[in-house]
This record gives structure tokens, sequence and C-alpha cells, in this order.
């Protein structure tokens, strides 16, 4: 697919060097995702740019280069281990942030920001927007992972909500149909979408416009 923005790609310095790659529209941006699996995410600002949205960059942290799938549970979901989630949280919230904004010039507010992440990398989205809602002020989730759940007392300030899964994936239907009943019931704007599809990335790219335009607005 020809694009008409740009791919930037740096290498920050977290854990020995993790690259973080940047969609940059060809016009300002009016809206900003940073995602987790950022190496997958990113490159789908092609369909954003065939879609009716606003401009919208992507900010892509790379996933960790560890080939063991755990690994890379244990930076996303925060019960796995809390010391390795908390030092990728710190870079993710905070370091790439600071580099978005002296790269790019992008510091857009809550309301324009989103997290978006897709099974592990959902469970990511969703722990990051509880926890800085006054950031990131939507999030969107495909397919999360099971190891993180809607905690028991939800916090007062909640981010609107876009989850998505497969009626061929019924694990992480199940998750995702959980994380959208607890936070309506604590009173959150949430967006449930099933699509008959299975665990591949190629039902969360065609999703992913619907999330920004549902967001952002058209």
């Amino acid at each position: 697919m020809k694009i008409a923005g740009e791919f930037v790609t740096e290498t920050l310095e977290y854990d020995g060097g993790r690259q973080v790659t940047v969609y940059v529209p060809p016009v300002p941006p009016q809206a900003v995702v940073f995602a987790g699996d950022g190496q997958l995410i990113s490159q789908w600002g092609g369909c954003l740019e065939a879609a009716d949205v606003p401009p919208t960059m992507i900010v892509g942290a790379h996933r960790t280069s560890d080939t063991d799938e755990m690994a890379r549970i244990h930076e996303y979901s925060p019960p796995f281990d809390r010391e390795r989630f908390a030092s990728h949280e710190r870079f993710f919230v905070e370091d790439v942030r600071r580099w978005v904004q002296s790269r790019f010039g992008v510091a857009l507010p809550a309301k324009r920001t989103a997290v978006c992440g897709v099974s592990a990398s959902g469970e990511l989205s969703l722990a990051i927007g509880l926890r800085y809602p006054d950031i990131y002020g939507t999030v969107f989730s495909a397919s999360p992972g099971g190891g993180y759940r809607p905690p028991a007392v939800m916090p007062g300030q909640l981010p609107r909500t876009y989850l998505v899964a497969g009626t061929l994936e019924p694990f992480f239907l199940e998750n995702a149909t959980r994380w959208a009943e607890a936070l309506r019931d604590a009173g959150a704007e949430v967006e449930m979408i099933e699509r008959i599809a299975s665990h591949d990335d190629a039902m969360w790219r065609e999703e992913f416009p619907r999330m920004v335009a549902w967001a952002f607005g058209r």
C-alpha cells in the first residue's frame, strides 16, 4: 500500500536499546495513538489514510526481542512480574512520550490520545489506560489476554474503551467481554465489538480505523 505519510524508527535507551516506530501522517496530527507491539501496529498508518478519520500519529513501542513469549507477557501484563512490568511502564509512559514531544513536537491532550494493544499488549493498553486516564483518554484493546483482569475496585476516573474480539477465539472474546462488563458497571463509556474472526492481525488491522473514528471523530 502506497502511503502519503512516513515511518520513522529510532532506538531508545531501554533494555539495552528498544526501537520505537512512528507513523507520521502527511499533515499535522489531530490525534495520537501509543501502542505496544509497535512493530506491528505502527504499520497500520496506511489503513488510516484510506479511512475517513482525522490525521492520526501512531507511536509504536516495539516488543522485546526475546523470543520467549513469556518475556513479552511479563512486560505487558502486571500480575506476572511486577518489577518487569513497572520498568516497561516507565519506558512506555515517560520515555516514549517525552521523546515524541522532543522529536516531533507532538503532545496532545488526553481526549486526543489513545493507548492501543492486541493480545498481550491488549492487556497493556487496559493496564496503562486505567493507571493514566489523565494522559490516555481512550483505550483500544483487541483480543486481550486473560492474565490481567478487572480490579475489584475500579479507579474513579476511567478512559473510554473500545474492545474487539473474534467469535472464533473464545478465550479472548471472554476476556474482552469481562472487561466490557466491568467497565460499564463502573460507569465508563465502552464499545464492545464481536467479529467473525480468529486470533490474527487481519481483524485487528481492519478494526483499527473504526477505533480511531469512534474515539476521535470522522
